[in-house]
């Protein structure tokens, strides 16, 4: 939604996936793309873990979405830097990571 309302309000036609003019529609942009990027991996690590530490993962997985709401805030911004208000959420994605190798080392026996 907020890229269809950027496209509008800096005038970025399809096909075009960024603006030569506009940084600040490239910025909103390259949030959304980065949500996007991220997003299959960490699914399927949050439903893996969430099938054996229901609680943990949904922890984790709050986590991971609080901080992609402030990491696009800080993108809007026009300023890329601000991004880093949402770096925390390295901790749900990295957290769900753990959780499923432990899942995969247990299922194959090497932990208990």
């Amino acid at each position: 939604i907020r890229v269809g309302m950027a496209r509008r309000r800096y005038h970025v036609k399809y096909p075009n996936m960024y603006s030569d003019k506009e940084p600040i529609f490239n910025c909103i942009q390259r949030a959304h793309q980065n949500t996007l990027e991220l997003y299959p991996q960490w699914l399927i690590f949050q439903l893996i873990a969430g099938a054996v530490y229901p609680i943990t993962a949904s922890v984790l997985g709050l986590i991971w979405v609080t901080s992609r709401f402030s990491y696009a805030w800080g993108y809007y911004t026009g300023e890329p830097a601000k991004r880093m208000n949402g770096s925390y959420g390295y901790i749900g994605l990295l957290g769900v990571i753990v959780l499923s190798l432990v899942i995969a080392f247990q299922s194959i026996g090497l932990i208990a």
